[in-house]
């Protein structure tokens, strides 16, 4: 019997209209879709797709044991979420070896710091991987707050929010524009950087772009212990008339 096929399905920020042709084209085909979920919820990836699923696919969900790195002692979120990429390989792996193709999707884009990208690591050596792109949420908030990202030559940063301060400071410093990502309980630590560098006047902040409740404010009125995962800040290059 032939292995099936692994297909790392990008399906965009959110917007359900932002999946691409042939994702839509590929997830329909796909006897088994697999996606990531935290416990007791339904999934911001799997809300994109649901209504094109039919009754004859398999739902094979991935349920992360935690959802946040700041974990209390002898607790690891390493070796954790180490073991639940393997466990999920494993089972995901069972499909392929029985001959049947699994779509996993991904909200935004599976090699833009998707989930998807440890199952390719685990998975690609040994069976037929496929990965389709998909709109990234940096570039649907952009797109939603209308700012041009880079204009001609400039390049374009994009960083964590668990950097440590000095760290993002340096980095920032020499950046022409910059996307800041995975801000939750950094978003102060960041905000201080950005106003330290004289960035803060140029820097936007949008949650959950292009959802339905999708929310753009200034710095000043983000509550910093509030800010959720799905959040980025966006430091747009400096204009340049052509």
């Amino acid at each position: 019997m032939m292995s099936g096929r692994l297909y790392g399905l990008g399906v965009g920020p959110g917007d359900p209209e932002l999946i691409t042709v042939k994702a839509l084209r590929l997830l329909k085909g796909a006897p088994v879709v697999a996606y990531f979920v935290a416990k007791g919820k339904r999934g911001n990836a799997f809300g994109i797709i649901e209504s094109h699923l039919n009754d004859a696919q398999t739902r094979l969900p991935l349920v992360y044991p935690v959802t946040t790195e700041a974990l209390e002692p002898p607790l690891c979120y390493e070796t954790i979420i180490s073991a639940f990429y393997d466990e999920s390989a494993l089972a995901i792996a069972d499909h392929l070896e029985a001959g049947r193709d699994v779509a996993v999707i991904c909200e935004g884009d599976p090699f833009f710091y998707g989930s998807y990208m440890y199952l390719h690591d685990r998975l690609a050596g040994r069976f037929d991987a496929h990965v389709v792109p998909g709109v990234c949420s940096m570039l649907g908030g952009v797109a939603v707050m209308g700012l041009p990202l880079v204009y001609r030559n400039q390049s374009l940063s994009v960083l964590s929010g668990v950097l440590l301060d000095t760290e993002l400071k340096i980095k920032l410093e020499n950046a022409d524009a910059a996307v800041i990502m995975k801000l939750g309980r950094n978003f102060n630590k960041v905000r201080r950087v950005l106003t330290e560098l004289g960035l803060d006047k140029r820097a936007h902040y949008i949650e959950r772009a292009t959802m339905a409740n999708q929310r753009i404010v200034s710095l000043d009125e983000v509550d910093p212990m509030a800010s959720p995962y799905f959040s980025l800040l966006v430091v747009p290059g400096k204009k340049w008339q052509a």
